[in-house]
């Protein structure tokens, strides 16, 4: 998608502060922080969001949520806990309309969230 931002971060159009990269995602901090750690991770294929994940898509879903296992452990929060985050939809907070899961840590994160 040409006007996707994070299409636009994958292919060096727009800088991004990289954690981890490798042939099927991305991880990058968040320009906007909610919590002392606050990352995004994207598919490099690009799907709107997750009423777009089907049969042929869906195991980037189990690989995203692997990535972000190895992450929280390389960065010393795996144990004390964390939080991940996907937006489904304008009503529910999604404005970049490329799917995506925040990973907030490193603070209590209180229940029911906002």
């Amino acid at each position: 998608m040409e006007d996707c931002i994070f299409c636009k971060i994958i292919k060096r159009e727009i800088p991004a502060n990289i954690i981890y990269e490798d042939e099927r995602v991305l991880a990058f901090y968040d320009v906007d922080p909610k919590a002392p750690f606050h990352m995004l991770v994207i598919p490099k294929e690009h799907i709107e969001g997750a009423n777009a994940i089907t049969g042929e898509n869906s195991s980037i879903v189990g690989y995203i949520f692997e990535v972000i296992a190895k992450i929280a452990k390389e960065q010393g929060f795996a144990e004390e806990g964390y939080r991940i985050v996907n937006n489904c939809g304008e009503k529910a907070g999604q404005t970049v309309h490329h799917i995506h899961f925040h990973v907030l840590a490193r603070r209590d994160l209180g229940w029911p969230p906002g």
